[in-house]
């Protein structure tokens, strides 16, 4: 029966990419490129050497951590839409630790502590509307989108106001952090191995947790049916409010490395989107675990690879974007008729 479920995935996957890439070529075709073309750019600009894969790792580490994070959130049944924002108070978290240790000899212990400051915020962030949703009965969709406008506001402010750089107000974001505040990079590289290895090491603890631990057979439980979990001594408050706190978390891990290993500073767009962008590679994945970090790395190869789009066939960037939002529309009409033959004729 797994293997029969395994062939079964592969099959829908195949026949998503199929759609997709028929979908981008007939549009390609109408605006007068070589899909082939665009293609083998798309390729060449985010594969086509280790330091431009380097670059898609560096967005790869992010969107894995926040889709990771929105699985604990989905499987008790929110939709913690505020990710977004979850990672930017993880990004304001990380920099205010990192500026208390401007001038510390212990450079590391800055960095590590900012990583846990920023998982902090941006859990505490989560958790104000997990607290809406279970006690003052707001959806937890109007609540993190409220919550996302209240952020961007926040870190703007923190840019042009206490944390402006010196003598000016820079959209360019904070005065860089000195060398002794990076995550160190491999030579030729421009990702951070810790990063990588913690990005990593999450993914398998994650695995652990939501499909082998108590507290992921209680998760999916409240998912399922909430009323029905209070009969064995469950709060379902308790576990959403859990699972909310845990997206956050690691939304805030990404955004504060974001902070420490990419920007080196904290500007406006520090979440970069990955928050939304997570949604959908949560949405494809059919919201399980396995196929995440494969999706977010098609996903971030897309991102990098778009940027030679403009430059090498005068087509824009946004393709990309286009091309995700073709994987989720074919994700869901695959899914939606695998629904509807399940349900069969008698059931209509």
């Amino acid at each position: 029966m797994r293997m029969q479920g395994l062939k079964r995935h592969l099959f829908e996957i195949g026949l998503i990419l199929g759609m997709v890439v028929l979908f981008t070529t007939l549009l390609l075709s109408l605006v007068g490129a070589s899909p082939l073309e665009a293609f083998s750019h798309l390729f060449a600009g985010s594969l086509g050497s280790w330091a431009k894969f380097s670059r898609v790792l560096n967005v790869w580490i992010p969107l894995t951590l926040c889709s990771i994070g929105l699985l604990y959130a989905f499987r008790t049944g929110l939709w913690n839409i505020g990710v977004e924002g979850q990672v930017v108070m993880g990004a304001i978290g990380a920099t205010a630790v990192l500026r208390l240790g401007l001038e510390a000899s212990h450079p590391l212990f800055y960095l590590l502590a900012a990583l846990l400051m920023g998982m902090a915020f941006a859990a505490l962030w989560a958790l104000f509307a997990g607290w809406l949703k279970v006690r003052g009965g707001v959806h937890e969709i109007f609540a993190g989108l409220g919550l996302n406008f209240v952020a961007m506001g926040f870190v703007l402010w923190v840019i042009f106001g206490p944390w402006k750089r010196d003598g000016i107000a820079s959209m360019s974001g904070t005065q860089p952090f000195p060398l002794e505040l990076w995550f160190p990079s491999l030579p030729g590289w421009r990702v951070s191995p810790f990063a990588l290895g913690l990005t990593l090491a999450i993914i398998l603890l994650t695995a652990w947790v939501l499909y082998r631990s108590r507290i992921g057979l209680n998760l999916d439980a409240v998912g399922r049916n909430p009323r029905a979990v209070r009969l064995f001594g469950l709060s379902p408050s308790r576990y959403m409010l859990l699972a909310i706190m845990v997206s956050g978390a690691l939304a805030g891990l990404a955004g504060g490395l974001q902070v420490t290993g990419i920007y080196h500073r904290l500007i406006p767009s520090i979440s970069s989107g990955y928050g939304y962008l997570g949604l959908l590679v949560v949405m494809l994945a059919n919201f399980r675990l396995a196929p995440v970090p494969f999706i977010a790395l098609f996903f971030a190869a897309l991102n990098v690879g778009s940027i030679q789009l403009p430059m090498m066939m005068q087509l824009d960037s946004s393709l990309a974007g286009v091309i995700q939002g073709a994987c989720v529309l074919s994700a869901l009409l695959v899914f939606g008729l695998r629904t509807l033959r399940k349900r069969g004729p008698s059931d209509e």
